[in-house]
């Protein structure tokens, strides 16, 4: 059995990947820590936990370089706080030794404000989606770096070092450099590409890219998510060798009579057709598009769910106030991972039409795709080819449609192929995507390859 040691930069408290896999090599005897990131101070999620045979240690990332930062890049922000240090001073009449030293900064703050300020109306002016790319650099440089650092310290010895994604990986490099042992990368998604990391300029990119080869091309094994990623990543970098493992949940059986939560929940009555989304609410997921979908002919009677939190919540509860939706459109809160698929079951489809803005986003397999299946509910999907070889060419397929996820009309036409379908149709759908989930689409199988893979490290 080995000792291994997983890094993930956020809290690990949600991310369901990153417990299974370490629940999983657990309960087949593995000795696994997670070394995750610590929330903000005054947060109630232990510094230190003990979950499924898994330790959880958090560390913090380091804040004390965002000081210097915010001198060199906003001045006149870090002028203000000392200014007004400054004047409650005078005003108390108790003014120090060290009051000059902080008179002198300010002066030397407001000069330099004077040289930054152009330079910074010009950013704001040609500013990208994302924020600033030199913001973002520094911040990967001192914090993320830096607390790969500080965790690899913390963490214990270890016979594998695991990282999850890029911003993981650091912590599981600089382990092994320590301490030796085997090197895994698990990546999530083409990580370069997603989310604001693709907004970036070409430059930046590059240097991303290319942090990421220097450091997974010290791997023993690729882990990730699905086919077409595995051969992207693989043909980009290279590595000795590959295990996918698809974001599944376990096997579920669906209760014979489900809690109508949704209905329950949203104040739709009993019997009405309900289209769901569930997840995060942000851009590149399509949302916008899918509302607008709602008013296709043959949807009139139907209501569309989100199911989530995210950026775009108000804007979805705007949508849904909107009178021409004839207040068919819920917005709702997420719900604790364990009662997720008790939701979902009551949908009658669960739809994801993620844009096509990324090469992250079409070589997606989103987690509720596979949730959706288990509960037993047929899925509409962006026409992606990860998509559609699960949706429509699996052995029990289809499993539901796939869209145009940039025209509503398409989405709609999707729906409506679902919700129309009589009841013994209706009935044998269910049945095929809970026998492909039973089947295949589960931890339960996916958990083998990495069982296997780690029980080759261990005796290596």
């Amino acid at each position: 059995m080995a000792r291994v040691v997983m890094f993930v930069y956020n809290d690990c408290t949600a991310d369901q990947r990153v417990l299974r896999e370490a629940e999983t090599l657990a309960s087949v005897g593995h000795w696994v820590t997670i070394i995750a990131r610590a929330p903000a101070p005054g947060s109630r999620i232990p510094m230190r936990e003990v979950r499924a045979g898994v330790e959880i240690v958090r560390i913090f990332a380091p804040t004390s370089w965002r000081a210097t930062w915010l001198m060199i890049r906003y001045p006149w922000r870090a002028g203000r706080d000392r200014l007004g240090s400054l004047a409650r001073a005078v005003r108390a009449h108790q003014l120090r030794p060290a009051d000059g030293s902080a008179a002198a900064l300010l002066a030397i703050l407001a000069a330099w404000s004077v040289v930054r300020l152009p330079f910074y109306v010009i950013e704001r002016l040609r500013r990208r989606p994302g924020g600033s790319t030199l913001d973002w650099l520094i911040a990967w440089r001192f914090e993320r770096l830096g607390w790969a650092r500080e965790a690899a310290r913390a963490a214990p010895p270890a016979d594998v070092w695991h990282g999850h994604d890029l911003t993981g990986l650091p912590g599981a490099v600089e382990g092994r450099r320590l301490h030796g042992g085997r090197l895994v990368y698990d990546s999530h998604e083409l990580f370069v590409e997603s989310g604001s990391n693709a907004r970036r300029p070409r430059w930046a990119k590059w240097l991303l890219r290319r942090l990421e080869r220097s450091l997974s091309r010290r791997a023993d094994a690729l882990v990730t998510v699905n086919q077409t990623l595995a051969d992207t990543l693989d043909r980009e970098i290279g590595f000795r060798r590959v295990v996918i493992l698809h974001n599944t949940p376990n096997r579920w059986d669906p209760p014979a009579v489900p809690d109508d939560r949704l209905r329950a929940a949203a104040g739709i009555e009993p019997g009405t057709p309900v289209a769901l989304y569930h997840g995060g609410f942000s851009g590149d997921r399509g949302l916008v598009p899918l509302a607008e979908a709602m008013l296709s002919a043959g949807l009139e009677g139907s209501h569309l769910v989100y199911l989530g939190m995210g950026d775009l919540r108000d804007r979805l509860v705007e949508l849904a106030a909107e009178t021409r939706f004839g207040g068919r459109i819920h917005v709702l809160d997420a719900v604790p991972p364990d009662e997720l698929l008790a939701w979902v079951v009551s949908a009658d489809v669960g739809v994801m039409p993620n844009q096509p803005t990324t090469a992250n986003e079409r070589l997606s397999t989103p987690n509720k795709l596979f949730e959706s299946l288990a509960a037993g509910i047929p899925v509409v999907t962006s026409d992606f080819p990860e998509r559609r070889r699960i949706i429509l060419d699996d052995p029990e397929g289809p499993l539901g449609a796939v869209c145009d996820p940039t025209d509503p009309a398409s989405i709609g036409a999707a729906i409506r192929s679902i919700v129309s379908l009589d009841p013994v149709a209706t009935a044998d759908l269910r049945r095929r995507c809970l026998a492909a989930a039973h089947e295949r689409w589960n931890w339960e199988t996916e958990s083998r390859r990495l069982v296997d893979l780690y029980a080759d490290l261990a005796g290596g």
